[in-house]
């Protein structure tokens, strides 16, 4: 089910391991054409357009684009109290971890009557989009708004696509356990849009002046364009970000989901085919990735997998998953080999499941979460953990990070220089302006002392 590659006795520097490991195919750059008339539609002809493209791609004509208030209370009325229990424990865990995330403005005195502040400051406001393709994810709500509710963020807004399979109340209208978790974390501002066109309707907001469809709560349903758009999507949502951002800041360029676990022969083959499933059932574009240096292990992974996998719910698409280019079992010499390996490939998801689990996770460099030993699994992560599941994928985990509320603050530095501090460098600013031939730089500061230069 799963193929090999076998990198022992291989010399593992960072240039041949980004050749030979595996990816998925995921062509942003041929999607930015489809999607730039879509992203223009809406910004030309607004509401319209959003319905109508509603109707195009999820099957369904939004009856309002804005969500209602009632609607949104009564998806939480109906939520299984089970379900409601575990929604309300992970935005509980979420809040724990990503308080301590908030940062705090720090001044530093240069000189005496010289300083600078970095202060962190909110975005003004943000568009956050919940995927509603092949599975439903209420816990991508949480993720998204738990960290910028704890940056204070001053308008915030999910946008999710219509469901075609909805009925009564709900029809037109996203998934009804979309709606209750935006009720669950107080957010209203909840739109029936999805894909490219809702990165559009954020970037470029709307009024919506039909007289049938455009008031919601009273009121006419007017979208502000936001600072920033986050959340994860398929190549059609990645594509719009990628085209406009700028327009808009993004959090980051998602990609199929994927898991890398690092085991060696203490690994058990059940927990690891376990792993390899779960991850692997998101999208037939998933990666699962076992890097080990046991041979034992691996052929023990995928006899449980023959097990497992013709058992799950999703089988089809776990199939195709694994037997994809992008999955693969890694053959490697030892444990530190495989750190080469995980580091070089910096998986959204990284499982340690070695001896010293600990002592291997503290030296990986490269990921966008890791799950260490054999009790925390990344459906633990992508749940319940208190840590955020919204991660760079497609090896931007080298460069890039998760979700925080740091990604929803800017730091702006404040310069407060007295008349005697900007005297004491007045001198240096000159030479580097010269030095720059950029004259008038230097003029600009010696215009305060009576166009000399300070002494």
């Amino acid at each position: 089910m799963m193929s090999s590659l076998d990198l022992r006795g291989r010399t593992l520097d960072v240039r041949f391991l980004r050749r030979a490991l595996p990816r998925a195919e995921f062509d942003v750059t041929a999607a930015l054409e489809q999607v730039r008339p879509i992203c223009e539609d809406v910004e030309h002809r607004g509401a319209e357009a959003l319905r109508d493209l509603g109707e195009r791609f999820d099957g369904v004509r939004p009856t309002h684009l804005r969500v209602p208030r009632v609607l949104l209370q009564s998806a939480l009325d109906q939520l299984d109290p089970d379900l409601r229990a575990a929604l309300e424990e992970s935005v509980r865990r979420a809040r724990i971890v990503h308080a301590d995330q908030r940062r705090t403005d720090t001044t530093t005195q240069v000189v005496p009557g010289g300083t600078v502040t970095e202060r962190w400051v909110p975005v003004d406001r943000v568009g956050l989009y919940v995927p509603g393709g092949l599975a439903v994810y209420p816990s991508s709500v949480i993720m998204n708004v738990v960290p910028a509710q704890l940056a204070e963020v001053g308008s915030l807004a999910v946008a999710s696509p219509p469901q075609r399979e909805n009925v009564g109340e709900f029809a037109g209208y996203p998934n009804p356990t979309i709606l209750a978790a935006c009720a669950l974390l107080g957010v209203d501002e909840v739109y029936a849009v999805g894909g490219a066109q809702a990165v559009a309707m954020f970037a470029h907001g709307f009024v919506d002046d039909d007289p049938q469809w455009g008031e919601v709560d009273g009121n006419t349903v007017v979208c502000d364009p936001v600072s920033l758009v986050t959340g994860p999507g398929n190549i059609w949502v990645v594509a719009a970000k990628r085209l406009l951002k700028g327009l808009i800041g993004i959090d980051a360029e998602a990609g199929p989901t994927e898991i890398a676990i690092l085991a060696d022969d203490s690994a058990d083959p059940d927990h690891v085919a376990a792993d390899l499933v779960s991850q692997a059932e998101h999208d037939p574009l998933a990666a699962s990735v076992l890097v080990t240096d046991s041979e034992e292990l691996a052929e023990a992974t995928r006899r449980s997998l023959a097990r497992r996998v013709p058992a799950t719910k999703h089988s089809a698409r776990v199939t195709e998953a694994l037997e994809g280019t992008q999955s693969r079992i890694v053959l490697v010499d030892d444990v530190d080999a495989g750190l080469d390996v995980v580091n070089a490939y910096a998986a959204e998801h990284l499982e340690i499941q070695t001896r010293d689990a600990a002592g291997v996770a503290a030296r990986v460099r490269n990921a966008g979460a890791v799950f260490v030993g054999p009790h925390s699994p990344v459906s633990l992560g992508d749940y319940a953990a208190g840590s955020n599941h919204v991660l760079p994928t497609a090896g931007c985990a080298c460069h890039s990070s998760g979700l925080s509320v740091q990604s929803f603050l800017r730091g702006i530095h404040v310069v407060d220089y007295d008349e005697p501090a900007l005297r004491g460098v007045a001198r240096h600013v000159v030479t580097l302006a010269q030095a720059e031939d950029l004259p008038a730089h230097g003029e600009a500061v010696t215009a305060r002392f009576g166009d000399e230069v300070p002494r």
